[in-house]
């Protein structure tokens, strides 16, 4: 089934049945639509981006997950856990908040008293460095 949606885009649903229609991936979903330009046939290929297919939420991976975390960063975080990406989001929050960055050298973090108990006591840290100073407080 074929039709023409909005913006030049022409839409096509495959009913149960397997397909190669573009390039040799066959499509064998239940009911799958895909949109791709209108002017574009199917001997050239050249798909829009426009598949749908049913969304659904996973689990965080890797990065993203929560991981349980040491105290002296649970103190500083006031969580018990926390994954990578909002440990880093909530350190640079209190960088900006407190204006710790030199102001010579923006890449350079002055540590205060909170920040020196996460960071190994180091009274400056590079900013590349605060991801690694933070990996043996995630466990």
């Amino acid at each position: 089934m074929a039709g023409t949606i909005g913006c030049g885009m022409k839409a096509v649903v495959f009913e149960g049945k397997k397909s190669s229609f573009f390039g040799g991936f066959p499509v064998i979903t239940p009911s799958t639509s895909v949109c791709f330009p209108v002017g574009i046939g199917r001997k050239f290929g050249g798909v829009a981006a426009c598949a749908t297919t049913p969304s659904t939420t996973r689990k965080p991976r890797g990065i993203m997950k929560p991981r349980p975390i040491t105290p002296a960063l649970q103190e500083f975080v006031g969580a018990p856990e926390i994954s990578r990406t909002k440990a880093l989001k909530v350190i640079w929050e209190h960088i900006k908040a407190n204006n710790l960055q030199d102001p010579n050298d923006k890449k350079v973090i002055i540590c205060d008293e909170k920040l020196k108990k996460i960071f190994a006591g180091k009274e400056r840290v590079g900013f590349l460095e605060i991801s690694g100073l933070i990996t043996p407080h995630l466990l």
